[in-house]
């Protein structure tokens, strides 16, 4: 933050608190490195702990509506048990990682609209505790899921929107208590069968698992389906595979299934597709060969002075990944800007309703 926060919860004079991220842009399983910076008030004080809380919303199912809570995902301890005398300029530098399944907030320099999360720094003063600063973070998607992003828009795949929905997917391995999905209108050449996509990242330290959900058009005596694969890629993968045509062939491969398991009437049963690079079956679950270590991607800085965007979903945003011409990225317009991110999370957060790490 370029201002101090006043700690208005230990009353006139309390110190004040002032978080400065060294680079608020970064990727899944970085550190996020800066310092927190406290100013004494009129009187001494004895500092329980300074901790840092990454914060985002998550749409959460509810009894009679779906509503949006801020949930915080990972808490980190910068100090504890020191004494701020009236005046003292006090300094606590910090390293955190960042869970390898935050969920991404921009691509190639633009927000995903619906996406915001800020990290909280959490003063406690002899038992009483003020969330004080809050600072905006920027979180890249790791150069293997650039690589995907990137070919959903070049296949004319059209970006719906994105959210984080609370829950567990069954058969991978997460880390969080939600998972984010970014949703997209179906490109020409699928929509004969599919309706809409939405894709799901869960990273580790070795690869990403990536969770597709299809949803199928319905015909004249059938409603519509929903198809779902999964598929283990490397960090390793993200420079030597044709990432178009991979996600050709997941897309056709789950067309193939389901002509398969929903055969037209009087017609046979045509033989599975399978996936490149030695995935597993469509639906299956398996990994495929070479698992690599990211190394060596430096997180990019982040563009200031986005367009207004308060709504989550916005259809007509164009492609989120629709690819790089000239260097630069198509299809996104839209977002949150930097001040926009404390409107997203609004007045509720001490509602969260979120697993500490």
């Amino acid at each position: 933050m370029v201002f101090k926060k006043m700690l208005g919860a230990f009353g006139v004079g309390a110190p004040s608190v002032d978080t400065v991220l060294t680079n608020p842009s970064t990727r899944p399983g970085m550190l996020l490195g800066g310092q927190v910076n406290l100013t004494g008030g009129s009187y001494d004080v004895e500092l329980d702990h300074v901790v840092l809380g990454l914060i985002t919303r998550v749409e959460v199912d509810g009894a009679e509506a779906d509503h949006d809570a801020t949930v915080e995902f990972h808490r980190a301890t910068v100090a504890g048990g020191l004494r701020l005398a009236p005046g003292q300029q006090l300094t606590l530098p910090f390293q955190i990682p960042l869970p390898w399944q935050t969920p991404v907030t921009d691509f190639y320099g633009q927000p995903l609209p619906g996406m915001a999360l800020g990290l909280r720094t959490e003063v406690a003063i002899r038992g009483a505790v003020d969330k004080g600063d809050l600072d905006p973070v920027y979180v890249h998607p790791l150069p293997v899921q650039e690589r995907i992003l990137a070919a959903f828009g070049q296949l004319g795949f059209q970006f719906k929107g994105a959210d984080l929905e609370r829950g567990q997917i069954a058969g991978v391995h997460q880390t969080l208590p939600f998972y984010q999905e970014i949703e997209y209108f179906a490109a020409p050449q699928y929509a004969h069968g599919v309706t809409e996509v939405e894709l799901t990242f869960l990273a580790d330290e070795h690869g990403v698992d990536v969770v597709l959900e299809f949803d199928r058009r319905g015909g004249l005596f059938s409603g519509g389906h929903d198809t779902y694969g999964r598929y283990r890629v490397s960090h390793a993968d993200a420079d030597r595979l044709d990432w178009v045509a991979e996600v050709d062939q997941w897309v056709r491969a789950a067309l193939t299934q389901y002509q398969t398991l929903h055969p037209a009437p009087g017609h046979g049963h045509p033989g599975y597709a399978q996936p490149g690079h030695g995935q597993p079956a469509y639906g299956q679950p398996g990994y495929g060969p070479g698992y690599g270590q990211p190394g060596g991607y430096p997180p990019p800085q982040h563009s200031y002075g986005h367009p207004e965007q308060h709504e989550r979903r916005g259809p007509g945003m164009g492609a989120v990944a629709a690819g790089v011409v000239g260097g630069a990225a198509l299809g996104m317009a839209g977002g949150l800007v930097a001040g926009e991110v404390f409107d997203a999370f609004g007045d509720d957060e001490g509602d969260d309703g979120g697993e500490e790490e």
